[in-house]
C-alpha cells in the first residue's frame, strides 16, 4: 500500500512572518485535485476541492467577501 502524499505548504509573500507574531495562512496545492489552507498559529487544516478553490479566489476578486466598516 502506497503512503498518500502529504501537503506540502507554502506562505503568500504577502505575509510579513513576526516570530512575535506569526499569523500567517499557508496554501498547499502539490495534491491534484485539492488545496489546503493552514493557520501558522493554530495549525489547523481546512481542504478544499480544485473547483470550490477557484469558486472562492473568483469570489474574492470580485469582492464578495469584502465587510463593510
Amino acid at each position: 500500500m502506497t503512503a498518500a502524499p502529504a501537503f506540502e505548504f507554502r506562505t503568500s509573500s504577502a505575509c510579513q512572518y513576526n516570530n512575535n507574531d506569526p499569523r500567517c495562512v499557508e496554501v498547499a496545492t502539490n495534491i491534484p485535485g485539492k488545496v489546503a489552507v493552514r493557520s501558522t498559529v493554530s495549525g489547523q487544516v481546512v481542504e478544499f476541492t480544485a473547483d470550490e478553490w477557484t469558486d472562492f479566489l473568483s469570489g474574492a476578486k470580485l469582492g464578495e467577501f469584502d465587510v463593510a466598516a
